[in-house]
Protein backbone atom coordinates (compact mmCIF):
# COMPACT_ATOMS: atom_id res chain seq x y z
CA UNK A 1 0.00 0.00 0.00
CA UNK A 2 1.66 3.45 -0.76
CA UNK A 3 4.04 4.84 -2.89
CA UNK A 4 7.06 2.48 -3.16
CA UNK A 5 9.84 3.59 -0.48
CA UNK A 6 12.79 1.69 -2.10
CA UNK A 7 13.87 5.23 -3.01
CA UNK A 8 14.70 8.85 -1.16
CA UNK A 9 11.23 9.67 -2.42
CA UNK A 10 10.29 13.20 -1.44
CA UNK A 11 13.33 13.42 1.49
CA UNK A 12 15.83 16.03 0.52
CA UNK A 13 19.03 15.25 2.11
CA UNK A 14 18.78 17.95 4.88
CA UNK A 15 15.18 16.69 6.00
CA UNK A 16 16.32 12.69 6.28
CA UNK A 17 16.45 10.90 9.44
CA UNK A 18 13.76 12.71 11.14
CA UNK A 19 11.33 10.91 13.54
CA UNK A 20 8.06 13.35 13.27
CA UNK A 21 6.61 12.66 16.64
CA UNK A 22 10.09 13.44 18.84
CA UNK A 23 11.01 11.79 22.40
CA UNK A 24 13.76 12.78 24.05
CA UNK A 25 16.28 10.24 23.01
CA UNK A 26 18.25 8.07 25.44
CA UNK A 27 20.62 10.74 26.25
CA UNK A 28 17.34 12.33 28.68
CA UNK A 29 16.41 9.69 30.97
CA UNK A 30 12.84 10.95 30.68
CA UNK A 31 10.27 7.75 30.58
CA UNK A 32 7.81 7.53 27.82
CA UNK A 33 8.00 11.15 26.14
CA UNK A 34 5.87 10.06 23.29
CA UNK A 35 3.10 8.66 25.58
CA UNK A 36 2.98 12.06 27.12
CA UNK A 37 2.41 14.02 23.93
CA UNK A 38 -0.56 11.85 22.76
CA UNK A 39 -2.27 13.01 26.39
CA UNK A 40 -4.56 16.10 24.97
CA UNK A 41 -5.33 16.99 28.54
CA UNK A 42 -3.61 20.85 29.01
CA UNK A 43 -3.35 21.52 32.21
CA UNK A 44 -2.19 25.06 31.55
CA UNK A 45 -4.25 27.79 30.93
CA UNK A 46 -1.94 29.36 28.48
CA UNK A 47 -2.90 29.80 25.02
CA UNK A 48 -0.92 27.23 22.37
CA UNK A 49 -0.82 29.58 19.51
CA UNK A 50 0.62 28.35 16.13
CA UNK A 51 2.49 31.16 13.83
CA UNK A 52 5.11 30.90 11.03
CA UNK A 53 8.46 30.13 11.57
CA UNK A 54 10.47 32.93 11.45
CA UNK A 55 14.70 33.35 11.41
CA UNK A 56 14.33 35.31 14.86
CA UNK A 57 13.08 31.86 16.16
CA UNK A 58 15.29 29.46 14.96
CA UNK A 59 18.23 30.11 18.30
CA UNK A 60 15.02 28.98 20.77
CA UNK A 61 14.35 26.15 18.02
CA UNK A 62 17.65 25.01 18.44
CA UNK A 63 17.80 24.82 22.15
CA UNK A 64 14.62 22.51 22.06
CA UNK A 65 16.55 20.42 18.53
CA UNK A 66 19.49 19.97 20.71
CA UNK A 67 17.89 18.19 23.78
CA UNK A 68 15.39 15.89 21.95
CA UNK A 69 17.57 14.86 18.68
CA UNK A 70 20.61 13.06 18.64
CA UNK A 71 22.09 14.77 15.19
CA UNK A 72 20.09 18.13 15.95
CA UNK A 73 19.92 20.16 12.80
CA UNK A 74 21.99 23.31 12.14
CA UNK A 75 20.93 26.96 11.86
CA UNK A 76 22.30 27.00 8.47
CA UNK A 77 19.52 23.88 7.86
CA UNK A 78 16.43 25.73 9.29
CA UNK A 79 17.19 29.13 7.71
CA UNK A 80 17.80 27.14 4.46
CA UNK A 81 13.87 25.57 5.38
CA UNK A 82 12.67 29.13 6.18
CA UNK A 83 14.05 30.41 3.04
CA UNK A 84 12.47 27.85 0.95
CA UNK A 85 8.94 28.28 3.02
CA UNK A 86 9.12 31.74 1.40
CA UNK A 87 9.46 30.33 -1.72
CA UNK A 88 6.10 28.15 -1.07
CA UNK A 89 8.34 24.95 -1.54
CA UNK A 90 7.72 24.20 2.21
CA UNK A 91 5.68 25.26 5.24
CA UNK A 92 7.05 25.50 8.93
CA UNK A 93 5.35 27.01 12.18
CA UNK A 94 6.26 27.44 15.20
CA UNK A 95 3.96 26.67 18.82
CA UNK A 96 3.82 29.76 20.83
CA UNK A 97 2.47 29.78 24.86
CA UNK A 98 2.99 33.14 25.71
CA UNK A 99 6.11 34.82 24.58
CA UNK A 100 7.58 31.11 25.19
CA UNK A 101 8.84 29.11 21.93
CA UNK A 102 7.56 25.65 22.85
CA UNK A 103 6.96 23.56 19.90
CA UNK A 104 7.36 23.83 16.01
CA UNK A 105 6.47 21.50 13.07
CA UNK A 106 6.81 21.11 9.06
CA UNK A 107 5.85 20.24 5.88
CA UNK A 108 7.63 19.87 1.98
CA UNK A 109 5.50 19.28 -1.08
CA UNK A 110 5.88 17.89 -3.69
CA UNK A 111 3.71 17.33 -7.23
CA UNK A 112 0.75 16.36 -5.45
CA UNK A 113 1.70 15.11 -2.35
CA UNK A 114 3.38 16.65 0.79
CA UNK A 115 5.59 15.23 3.59
CA UNK A 116 5.76 16.04 7.29
CA UNK A 117 9.76 16.79 8.11
CA UNK A 118 9.36 17.24 11.44
CA UNK A 119 7.05 17.73 14.43
CA UNK A 120 8.71 18.26 18.23
CA UNK A 121 7.97 19.70 21.57
CA UNK A 122 9.95 20.69 24.28
CA UNK A 123 9.79 17.95 27.22
CA UNK A 124 8.38 19.90 29.75
CA UNK A 125 5.54 21.47 27.63
CA UNK A 126 4.51 17.70 26.34
CA UNK A 127 1.81 16.11 27.49
CA UNK A 128 -0.68 18.79 26.41
CA UNK A 129 -1.97 17.89 23.39
CA UNK A 130 0.74 20.22 21.37
CA UNK A 131 1.85 17.45 19.23
CA UNK A 132 -1.55 16.36 18.17
CA UNK A 133 -2.30 20.78 17.41
CA UNK A 134 0.56 20.68 15.13
CA UNK A 135 -0.06 17.48 13.44
CA UNK A 136 -3.97 18.69 12.95
CA UNK A 137 -2.41 22.51 12.15
CA UNK A 138 0.33 20.57 8.86
CA UNK A 139 -2.74 18.55 7.32
CA UNK A 140 -5.01 21.30 6.99
CA UNK A 141 -2.55 23.04 5.30
CA UNK A 142 -1.98 20.46 3.08
CA UNK A 143 -5.55 20.08 2.37
CA UNK A 144 -6.14 23.43 1.77
CA UNK A 145 -3.25 23.60 -0.88
CA UNK A 146 -4.60 20.57 -2.31
CA UNK A 147 -2.59 18.10 -2.07
CA UNK A 148 -4.00 14.37 -2.17
CA UNK A 149 -1.59 12.57 -0.27
CA UNK A 150 0.54 13.45 2.73
CA UNK A 151 3.53 11.10 4.34
CA UNK A 152 5.88 10.98 7.09
CA UNK A 153 8.66 8.17 8.92
CA UNK A 154 8.50 7.32 11.95
CA UNK A 155 10.57 5.08 14.14
CA UNK A 156 9.78 1.51 14.29
CA UNK A 157 9.93 1.37 17.99
CA UNK A 158 7.42 4.47 18.16
CA UNK A 159 4.68 3.08 18.39
CA UNK A 160 3.09 5.46 20.53
CA UNK A 161 3.40 8.18 17.90
CA UNK A 162 2.06 5.92 15.14
CA UNK A 163 -1.19 5.34 17.12
CA UNK A 164 -1.44 8.95 17.03
CA UNK A 165 -0.91 8.84 13.07
CA UNK A 166 -3.44 6.10 12.30
CA UNK A 167 -5.90 8.39 13.93
CA UNK A 168 -5.30 10.78 11.25
CA UNK A 169 -5.82 8.34 8.92
CA UNK A 170 -1.82 7.35 8.33
CA UNK A 171 -1.33 3.53 7.16
CA UNK A 172 2.18 1.89 7.12
CA UNK A 173 3.20 1.48 3.23
CA UNK A 174 6.76 0.49 3.42
CA UNK A 175 9.78 0.27 5.72
CA UNK A 176 13.35 2.26 5.51
CA UNK A 177 16.34 0.06 6.41
CA UNK A 178 18.45 1.41 9.21
CA UNK A 179 17.34 5.45 8.31
CA UNK A 180 18.16 6.51 11.39
CA UNK A 181 21.17 7.40 13.49
CA UNK A 182 21.29 4.56 15.07
CA UNK A 183 20.29 2.08 11.94
CA UNK A 184 16.69 1.93 13.09
CA UNK A 185 14.80 0.99 10.60
CA UNK A 186 11.87 4.07 9.52
CA UNK A 187 8.52 3.12 9.13
CA UNK A 188 7.34 4.96 5.98
CA UNK A 189 3.30 6.32 6.13
CA UNK A 190 0.85 7.29 4.03
CA UNK A 191 -2.54 8.71 4.15
CA UNK A 192 -4.38 8.92 0.74
CA UNK A 193 -7.52 11.06 -0.75
CA UNK A 194 -6.92 14.11 2.24
CA UNK A 195 -8.56 16.21 -1.09
CA UNK A 196 -11.99 14.09 -0.39
CA UNK A 197 -14.73 15.34 1.57
CA UNK A 198 -14.70 12.39 3.68
CA UNK A 199 -11.07 13.61 5.23
CA UNK A 200 -11.60 17.09 5.79
CA UNK A 201 -14.68 15.82 7.95
CA UNK A 202 -11.87 13.31 9.76
CA UNK A 203 -10.07 16.52 10.84
CA UNK A 204 -13.10 18.59 12.00
CA UNK A 205 -13.64 15.76 13.90
CA UNK A 206 -10.15 15.72 15.36
CA UNK A 207 -10.26 19.45 15.94
CA UNK A 208 -13.19 18.49 18.44
CA UNK A 209 -11.12 16.50 20.15
CA UNK A 210 -7.92 18.64 20.10
CA UNK A 211 -9.49 21.87 21.00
Amino acid sequence: MGEPVGSGGLVSPQTRRRDQLVHAQRREDVMSIVSRLLNTSSGSSDAFEIVPMRRRHVKAILAIEERIYPKPWTAGVFNSEIDMARRDERHYVVGMVGTELVAYGGLMFAVDEAHITNIAVAPEFQRRGHARRLLLHLANVAVERGFSALTLEVRVSNTAAQAMYRQFGFAPAGVRQRYYENSEDALVMWVHDIDSPEYRARLDALAGVTS
